[in-house]
């Protein structure tokens, strides 16, 4: 397969991650709505740290989040303008 080094690394992490066992964890979002995140091995493990380091459940950390605004990307600056 002839491919950009880059695309070569993105499909072999699509590979790597297809064949790890997903974590799934059910949540309720800030509108109350229920929510059903699947997440990655390396995903969960990072998940787990944060949450442990606030000494909170991965449940309740994602639901504090779901309040973090997400913050906008800046607009492009077109040359000549």
């Amino acid at each position: 397969m002839e491919l950009p080094e880059d695309e070569l690394a993105f499909l072999a992490d699509l590979v790597k991650a297809s064949r790890q066992k997903p974590h799934h964890v059910a949540w309720v979002d800030r509108d109350g709505t229920a929510r059903f995140t699947t997440l990655s091995q390396a995903e969960v493990v990072r998940l787990n740290k944060i949450a442990g380091g606030l000494r909170i459940s991965k449940v309740e950390a994602l639901r504090q989040a779901a309040h973090v605004p997400v913050k906008k990307p800046a607009p492009a600056v077109q040359p000549g303008a």
